[in-house]
């Protein structure tokens, strides 16, 4: 037994050497990434311990700790309203809408840019496609308002009035908005994964497509067999990622895309434009805090149920 003990004891000092050789080895790396670990734990880290928040009626004076602890009240707040449902109706209807669209626009617009040979236009394309990703919000709620405003918008002014046709007040008619909203979204954001995606079919070995070109195949053969099979574990990774934020809506995209009116309320208001707004009427921190926890454990298991999901049909593709 002894013998054991001083081989398991030998053994471990030789892997806490090992262990501290490889520190040493890649030092270099590791005071490289320091910084970004110093950075990721501020930004992502230490803010979780704002969960408390969510189970406290928060007082000011006696601070976060001392504030008196609720437990759930604060989540049976959220769902006690009305438009509890509404909003979470809206919410995951825009997002899965959203995820449709723009992940097949996006492989479209990837496939399409592939086939522009010329490397010159193919950088101005990629950069105009991109573009719109890093407008502000704020300025895209402008540009939206400027195609939209009742009296001099572009949509009125020029193509509803020469055609003969009455006018709109886009922004007191809330039927039209889901189809604005989605046309904003998809506008914003679908050139930047059509990048994504085409950057991986640029890595895509030339020789099965010229194999399928030498066998007869047409393009839409070549696109459906080879481009979408060979890119599909990109493909899955996106969607998992964009499924864990199903329950969060673009809070730019809603409440700067309006103008904050309160007339689209019926079809645009989402979880996060419904706490904001109670949290400036009522300045209450725990709905805030709650409502934000929700929708991180809702994308947190369904993150979690769709990856098994994709491991049970190909472990190869699943995120983990």
């Amino acid at each position: 037994m002894a013998s054991v003990e001083v081989l398991e004891a030998k053994a471990s000092i030789t892997r806490s050497k090992t262990r501290k050789g490889k520190l040493w080895k890649y030092r270099s790396l590791i005071i490289l990434a320091l910084p970004g670990i110093l950075l990721m734990f501020i930004n992502n880290y230490l803010p979780m311990f704002g969960i408390f928040l969510a189970f406290k009626d928060l007082n000011y004076t006696d601070g976060i700790w001392a504030s008196k602890w609720v437990g759930l009240n604060n989540f049976k707040f959220l769902f006690a309203s009305n438009d509890a449902w509404v909003i979470i109706r809206h919410t995951i209807f825009y997002n899965v809408a959203f995820l449709i669209i723009n992940t097949i626009l996006a492989i479209l617009l990837a496939i399409l840019l592939n086939e522009v040979k010329n490397k010159f236009m193919s950088k101005f394309f990629q950069s105009t496609v991109i573009l719109p990703n890093f407008i502000s919000m704020v300025i895209v709620g402008y540009l939206v308002y400027g195609f939209l405003n009742p009296d001099l918008g572009f949509v009125n002014k020029f193509i509803m009035e020469p055609m003969g046709w009455e006018p709109v007040n886009w922004y007191a008619a809330p039927e039209h908005w889901p189809y604005i909203l989605t046309i904003v979204n998809t506008w914003k954001n679908v050139g930047y994964a059509a990048v994504v995606y085409l950057a991986a079919i640029i890595g895509i070995d030339q020789e099965y497509y010229e194999a399928a070109v030498i066998d007869g195949a047409s393009r839409w053969k070549q696109m459906t067999k080879i481009t979408i099979p060979l890119i599909a574990p990109v493909i899955i990774i996106l969607t998992l990622l964009a499924i864990g934020r199903i329950f969060n809506a673009d809070f730019g995209l809603f409440y700067q895309a309006t103008m904050a009116s309160g007339m689209l309320k019926s079809t645009t208001d989402v979880i996060d434009t419904y706490v904001y707004n109670a949290l400036m009427v009522t300045g209450d921190t725990g709905l805030a805090s709650s409502a934000g926890l929700l929708q991180s454990v809702v994308g947190f298991v369904l993150i979690l149920s769709v990856n098994l999901i994709v491991r049970k049909f190909s472990k190869e593709n699943a995120l983990f």
